[in-house]
């Protein structure tokens, strides 16, 4: 994606895994492990081992992903008994109360006043220099509801809390620590046209109008999140959000989905965002960061960072036109 420089996920403590092997009578050959996901004997050091059947998985193939090798036994999702999540209720007021909807008497500003504005320049542009969209919400108040209930059901049954913004919380980073200037090498600041883009996707969500997202559960693959509707390239679909903190305050967690914050030049200075606690769908977005061949090709949404009136964001952006119903 042209539009910015990407985000890599934090991997740390990355050992080769074992290899299994299978001797014939003599004593003699060996079978490689390969991924059950995506089927490739590539990237050794990041395929796991599942201690029961030793059957392998990437790291970055597992639903969620995992940012580093787990502590003591691991077990692969086909060898773990996952129950089926408890539904978060379809109810209005409670939808309201758990994602602190604002009610609000005022008009949104249309967002296909965006979609329509002309383009000062020549219709053959770039794009790199194209401008970001707005998600589209689903018009149906219902399914709204029942896609935000989705989302509630996964954030519940993974005991986060609903944020939609960097928190900063006490022993961890200061939000003055979130300067982008200290970025390596620097950080493509966000034009202020997009900045009004992201800040009505903002109010929207306010406003219990959620991006047109679905997550579901597989007993195998854990929570994904399908696309409600037709997403056009380039759409802002939400803020990689969570507990800011430093790096180097993270290098023994196991944490399954931090992302780089800021690089910064002193890596003492450097952050992630740590959504474990607190989160929005983002969480719940895989193979963002899949840095296999096969898994690029199907890549459809990307983080990249920009800065935001100073400070480090980290947006996922359709990288193409994206189909209802998929992942």
């Amino acid at each position: 994606m042209a539009v910015a420089k990407t985000t890599t996920m934090i991997l740390r403590r990355r050992t080769r895994a074992p290899r299994r092997y299978s001797e014939d009578e003599d004593g003699l050959g060996c079978d490689d492990v390969y991924c059950e996901r995506c089927g490739s004997g590539d990237f050794g050091s990041k395929l796991l081992l599942c201690d029961k059947c030793d059957k392998g998985y990437h790291l970055f193939c597992l639903r969620p992903i995992l940012v580093s090798v787990p502590k003591g036994s691991w077990f692969c999702p086909s060898c773990t008994n996952i129950k089926q999540p408890q539904l978060f209720p379809l109810v209005q007021t409670k939808i309201v109360d758990f994602f602190r909807i604002r009610r609000s008497s005022e008009s949104m500003e249309n967002q296909s006043n965006i979609k329509k504005r002309k383009r000062a320049c020549s219709l053959a542009v770039s794009k790199r220099k194209r401008k970001l969209l707005a998600y589209n919400p689903t018009e149906d108040p219902q399914r709204r509801l029942e896609q935000m209930a989705s989302l509630a059901t996964a954030l519940k049954a993974s005991g986060t809390e609903y944020s939609d913004g960097l928190t900063y919380r006490p022993g961890m980073a200061l939000r003055s620590a979130n300067c982008a200037a200290l970025e390596k090498g620097g950080m493509q600041i966000l034009p202020k046209e997009d900045i009004e883009t992201l800040n009505l996707c903002k109010k929207m969500m306010e406003k219990g109008e959620c991006p047109p997202l679905m997550v579901v559960f597989d007993p195998v693959e854990g929570f994904t999140v399908q696309a409600d509707r037709y997403i056009k390239d380039l759409t802002i679909i939400t803020e990689y959000v969570g507990d800011v903190d430093y790096l180097k305050n993270r290098e023994n967690d196991d944490g399954d989905s931090m992302m780089t914050l800021l690089h910064a030049s002193n890596p003492s200075k450097s952050l992630v965002i740590c959504p474990d606690k607190r989160s929005n769908i983002a969480r719940f977005v895989n193979g963002i960061n899949n840095f296999s061949p096969d898994g690029r090709k199907k890549q459809n949404v990307k983080c990249v960072r920009y800065n935001v009136n100073g400070e480090c964001r980290v947006l996922l952006i359709a990288n193409r036109d994206i189909r209802k119903g998929e992942s």
